[in-house]
C-alpha cells in the first residue's frame, strides 16, 4: 500500500530543503485540505492541481518558510486537554509551528481545536 500523504509531505520536505521553487504531488482531498493550511498559515504561496496522464497531481510553489515538516505515524488519538503535550513533543516552541489534525469536523491545526474544544487524530506538524 502507498501512503500518499506520508509521499506528499516528504516530496514537499525534501524540495524544501534543496531550495526548489516548486514541487508536484499526487492529488488526494486529504493532500489539498493539508497545502490549504499550509496557505493559510503561509508555508507555501499558492498550488494548481492538473491531469497527469493517469492521475490527478497538484504544482505546489513554495515559499521557503518550512523549517521541518514530517507525518505522525501511528496516528496518536488526542484528546483535547492533551494537545499541549503533542505540542511541546512536536513543535519547537510555542506558537511557532502546527499540528495537523483529523477531527469529526474536519482536517484543522491545533489552534483551532483548541478553540473549538475537539480532539481527534494527529496527522503531522509543521515548523
Amino acid at each position: 500500500m502507498v501512503d500518499r500523504f506520508a509521499e506528499a509531505i516528504n516530496t514537499i520536505k525534501n524540495n524544501e530543503y534543496i531550495g526548489r521553487e516548486e514541487c508536484v504531488v499526487y492529488s488526494t482531498k486529504l493532500v489539498k485540505r493539508l497545502i490549504d493550511i499550509m496557505r493559510e498559515n503561509g508555508y507555501v504561496d499558492g498550488y494548481e492541481e492538473f491531469d497527469d496522464r493517469h492521475a490527478k497531481r497538484i504544482r505546489i510553489r513554495l515559499s521557503k518558510r518550512i523549517n521541518n515538516i514530517g507525518v505522525v505515524k501511528p496516528r496518536h488519538a488526542i484528546k483535547r486537554s492533551t494537545i499541549i503535550d503533542y505540542e511541546q513533543r512536536y513543535i519547537p516552541s510555542k506558537d511557532f509551528g502546527i499540528l495537523v489534525i483529523s477531527t469529526p469536523s474536519g482536517i484543522i491545526t491545533n489552534r483551532e481545536a483548541r478553540e473549538r474544544g475537539t480532539g481527534g487524530r494527529l496527522l503531522a506538524y509543521m515548523y
